[in-house]
Parts: C-alpha cells; sequence; structure tokens
C-alpha cells in the first residue's frame, strides 16, 4: 500500500516547512515504523522520539492527522480511514466515499503547547515542571511509619489503577485548549495525578491539596471542558473525569477559602435551583461582587451594565422558569448523592 507522509519540519525560531515522503507499506505497519523506514532510508536528518515501542514508554507521542497519539499504537490502516472520514465530512460526502486523490496521505506534526526543538521533538521542561507544582508524590508524613510496611487493601489500591495508568506521554497537555489561554493552568496530566493522591488512602495531605487545586485559574478551576484529553489519551486515564472528581470534592469542602470560581459554580447551582435559570441580575453580584464585599469586582461590573441597559439586555424582572420544581428536585437528589459518597468516601480513608 503507497502512503503519502506530509512531515511538518522545524528547527528552533524557524519557520515550519512541510516535506512529503512516499512509503509502500503493509496497512498493519504502525505510524512509528514508517517514520523508522523513512529515517533509515530516505532522510536521516528526521528528528523523532521513541523508545519501548509497546505503548509503555510515551516518547513516541506526537500529532497524527491532527491529534496527539502514539504512533507506536496508531496503524496506517486506520490513519488512512481518518483521512478518508475527515475529506468526506469536509466536502460533505458520503461516508463510503473515498478520497479522490490516488495515494492517501497522513499528516504528522509535532505535539502542541509546547516549543519545538526540531521537527517532531519538544521541549518537555514546562509540562514535568507544572506536574511538579501538584506535588504528585503521597505526602511524606504518610510515609513515617518505620514500623511496618505502610500496605493497602485491594480495594483501596483499585481506586488508584485509571489514574496509575498515564505514561505521561504529553497528549493530553498537546490538546488542551485551556493552556493557550492560561498559562497558570498546571494542565490536565497534572490534575489527572492529583487526583490519584486524593484517591489514595495513605495520604494524608488532603486538605492542603484541596486547597492548592482550588487556586482560581491554576488549578481544576482553569479547565474549560472541551473534552479533547479524555479524547486523545492512549491510556483510557480520562483526565477531564478525575479533574470533575476534584472539582467535587472541593465544592463539598466547606473549610476551603472563599474564591470567585468557587463562588461561580455553587451560586450558578444555587439560581438554578431556586428558578430553574441563572437570574443574571444575581449573578454578576454574588459571583464578582461576591455579595457587594469585593468593591473593586463590583465597579468592574458597570461598564458591563451600563452596555446592557443601553441594548435592553439587563432583565428588569425575572421569572422563573417552567419546570422550576422539577429542576430542584433533581439538583436536590444529585447534591444528596454526592453528600452519600462524599460520606462513604471519607469513612475508608
Amino acid at each position: 500500500m503507497q502512503v503519502l507522509f506530509k512531515i511538518s519540519r522545524q528547527q528552533q525560531q524557524s519557520a515550519v516547512k512541510v516535506q512529503t515522503y512516499s512509503l509502500d507499506v503493509d496497512p498493519s505497519t504502525t505510524i512509528l515504523d514508517c517514520l523508522n523506514l523513512i529515517k533509515w532510508q530516505q532522510d536521516g536528518s528526521l528528528a523523532f522520539r521513541k523508545n519501548c515501542r509497546n505503548t509503555i514508554c510515551g516518547s513516541c507521542s506526537m500529532r497524527i492527522n491532527h491529534r496527539a497519539a502514539l504512533a507506536c499504537q496508531q496503524n496506517v490502516k486506520a490513519e488512512v480511514a481518518r483521512s478518508y472520514s475527515a475529506w468526506n465530512k469536509q466536502n460533505g460526502a458520503d461516508s463510503d466515499r473515498e478520497n479522490p486523490d490516488s495515494i492517501p496521505v497522513i499528516e504528522i506534526a509535532p505535539m502542541g503547547n509546547m516549543p519545538v526543538i526540531k521537527d517532531l521533538v519538544v521541549e518537555m521542561d514546562q509540562f514535568w515542571q507544572k506536574l511538579d507544582q501538584v506535588e504528585p508524590y503521597v505526602s511524606s508524613a504518610s510515609r513515617q511509619v518505620p514500623e511496618r510496611e505502610f500496605l493497602q487493601s485491594p480495594e483501596d489500591r483499585s481506586k488508584l489503577d485509571q489514574m496509575g495508568n498515564c505514561i505521561l506521554c504529553g497528549a493530553c497537555y498537546s490538546d488542551c485548549n485551556a493552556l493557550p489561554a492560561n498559562g497558570s493552568f498546571v494542565g490536565p496530566h497534572a490534575l489527572a495525578k492529583a487526583h490519584r493522591l486524593l484517591a489514595d488512602t495513605r495520604d494524608q495531605a488532603t486538605e492542603h491539596r484541596l486547597e492548592q487545586y482550588n487556586q482560581d485559574i491554576q488549578g481544576v478551576w482553569g479547565c474549560t471542558r472541551c473534552f479533547n484529553c479524555n479524547t486523545v489519551c492512549p491510556m483510557g486515564v480520562a483526565p477531564l473525569d478525575q479533574i470533575s472528581k476534584i472539582k467535587s470534592q472541593v465544592l463539598a469542602n466547606p473549610t476551603l477559602p472563599d474564591s470567585r470560581p468557587l463562588r461561580h459554580r455553587r451560586v450558578l447551582v444555587d439560581l438554578v435551583q431556586e428558578g430553574g435559570w441563572i437570574d443574571e441580575r444575581k449573578f454578576g453580584l454574588k459571583v464578582v461582587g461576591n455579595n457587594f464585599k469585593d468593591l473593586p469586582g463590583l465597579f468592574s461590573l458597570v461598564p458591563l451594565a451600563g452596555q446592557m441597559l443601553r441594548r435592553q439586555k439587563l432583565p428588569i424582572k425575572f421569572d422563573a422558569s417552567t419546570g422550576t420544581d422539577e429542576v430542584r428536585g433533581l439538583i436536590e437528589a444529585v447534591k444528596k448523592r454526592q453528600s452519600k459518597t462524599a460520606s462513604q468516601s471519607e469513612s475508608t480513608r
């Protein structure tokens, strides 16, 4: 099977150029093996990372057909099918119609949200630094038990399985939509590891961790819930799910310092529970103005309120939505379930 590989090539601080290579390979050949063939037989200057070739080390993470993936995990057949599907969707063709190009194309590029060193090799220093910010190790106090091993039951250990599958390949970090707009966000990889520590019965720093992860848009509130991290994760860690679990623990903890993101979540739910939808008049005052306690926040609302008044977008009165009782019942049921789950989790620690 003949395939064209369009590879983005780049040196530090230089413009990107796309170079095309043609290979005749078996459809089951992995993308990493194809890159090896290109390097060994056509262009020895092509740079990319690799190691285990068995989806264990995460070294060969790159963008394949516009999304982060492991080159050792993806094969030619699947990627050609993906290319056809993308072309059909773009051109409104039937799903069983093939790309009119006589030779299928697979596009390869370096991971996103990281500076390029050369070709498909990226600088990952910031990736590791942000992981370190969440203190991804069991608290030292928990390890100070010299008279015995600090063992866990099989049930407690099983709670860590999903997060423990993370191989730190950088795929979720590469395709995270929040990072380009918010450089302080620690990233989905770090927060997935963060939840592993919160779920670990040996760790004794839960309060400190929740306070740390609750910090403005640096922690869990920086996530835009774009779902990209779940989509590209090659190991099924589902970072967004872990971030949501941390948020649930933060919201259930009344001792944490108040913050605007925390008020945003709580006020939104309270207003919907009260009237079926959000009363915009109260929302700004409660969240940004902190119930008239945050004067700079209140003054920041004045220009927006003026624009809304001029455009008749500021509601004079608020009418509850139809079905408010049903909405209220759903919210109350979810809160009871979350409270029960939190109590069970606390009793097992």
